[in-house]
């Protein structure tokens, strides 16, 4: 049996489960194959288990939809933010020249990176929409560099299982898992539309992950960790923490 009909096997047995067993015995389905988010013990754990489960075996390598230059959002939505610390101030008045991304964690080659490095690697481009919890969107295209790409350069060890990213504001932070840290759409984004990446919208690098809802898309990113447990980056995970109600995993 290949890969792909034995995903979808368990899937569709985690599902099957579900409704015929209950929630609890797709949970611990689910666990047997490694397939269980960092907030599964929450008040919604059992259902963010199946979720993520069932996504992750049936789509792990599915494509966000993408849509042609006609149908760009006019003008892209820059949502409302709190103000920006200084340090970014100094940075954005120098033109972001010394804006670094640093990366440690379970890599072999911790190192850090400007964003004329960044912009050095192959440059990829796709057009997705960006969905927030809230209920707005928008089109845009996404100029950057796969992060993938940069996670090859460091050399990501064998058993790391999440990539964990913060934003200049030490406090806006979030996580995402190796698949999807791995997508070939996931990416170090710091163009928009044919221009570098607008303040409002992130710039001038921000985190796209357009299988995932907007607060998985952290603006402003200076610093990444690879990872095998959230454990150490306390109770809430990042934006998805307890107390604003959002699952750790937001696949749309």
């Amino acid at each position: 049996m290949n890969n792909i009909s034995r995903r979808k096997l368990i899937g569709t047995g985690l599902a099957a489960t579900a409704v015929a067993a209950g929630l609890g015995v797709a949970a611990r389905l689910a666990q047997k194959y490694g397939l269980v988010p960092p907030d599964h013990g929450g008040i919604f754990g059992l259902g963010e288990t199946l979720t993520y489960a069932s996504q992750r075996l049936l789509t792990s390598r599915s494509l966000a939809r993408e849509f042609s230059h006609s149908q760009i959002s006019k003008p892209p939505l820059a949502n409302e933010m709190a103000p920006l610390p200084d340090v970014f101030k100094r940075l954005q008045a120098g033109g972001f020249a010394d804006w670094r991304l640093s990366i440690d964690g379970l890599v072999d080659r911790p190192a850090s990176f400007s964003l004329a490095q960044l912009k050095s690697y192959p440059s990829r481009s796709h057009i997705t929409m960006i969905q927030c919890e809230e209920g707005w969107s928008y089109i845009a295209e996404w100029i950057g560099v796969p992060l993938h790409h940069v996670l090859d350069a460091v050399g990501v060890q064998p058993h790391a299982r999440y990539v964990v990213y913060f934003s200049i504001d030490k406090y806006w932070w979030d996580s995402i898992d190796m698949a999807d840290a791995t997508h070939p759409q996931t990416f170090l984004a710091y163009g928009m539309n044919g221009d570098e990446l607008p303040v409002g919208n992130g710039g001038p690098l921000r985190m796209r992950v357009p299988r995932q809802l907007g607060y998985k898309n952290v603006k402003f990113i200076t610093h990444l960790t690879v990872t095998d447990s959230l454990k150490r980056f306390g109770k809430g995970l990042g934006s998805a923490s307890p107390e604003s109600g959002y699952a750790w995993y937001a696949g749309i």
